[in-house]
């Protein structure tokens, strides 16, 4: 099986007002299947982790984490769904997002974050995203 290979598109994007505080909105279409953003943050070896107070932590390979809580990041501004339109790759050391749908401008950038970041820093493992609201 080939490497994917990863290329970030020069996609306008912004910053701006989300239901649960700030997110990442596309300001132009994203097509599916477009390489959006790359999550950026400083190296956190494993035996560092525990003097961290960060909730923009993403584990990139066996024993390393990505603190993304830098403010070159604008990736750590996508909020969880899980109806999402964008996932989270890449290889061993990266984290790419890259849009399973198309995405309209105006549209905000949404990834599933997985059980295990909502039982270690959201909502005692409730999901507050715009599918679950509705179903309750």
């Amino acid at each position: 099986m080939a490497k994917k290979k990863y290329t970030v598109g020069n996609y306008k994007l912004k910053v701006g007002k989300s239901g649960t505080g700030k997110g990442l909105f596309a300001l132009e279409n994203i097509p599916k299947g477009s390489c959006i953003i790359e999550y950026i943050g400083v190296v956190v070896p494993e035996d560092k982790l525990d003097t961290i107070n960060s909730k923009y932590l993403f584990e990139v390979g066996k024993k390393v984490t990505i603190n993304g809580n830098i403010p070159e990041n604008k990736a750590r501004y996508i909020n969880h769904s899980c109806k999402p339109n964008c996932e989270a790759d890449g290889p061993e050391g990266h984290v790419y997002i890259s849009s399973i749908k198309n995405i309209k401008a105006g549209e905000e950038l949404f990834y599933d974050y997985g059980e295990e970041y909502f039982d270690e820093y959201l909502s005692k493992g409730r999901c507050l995203c715009e599918k679950c609201k509705r179903a309750k």
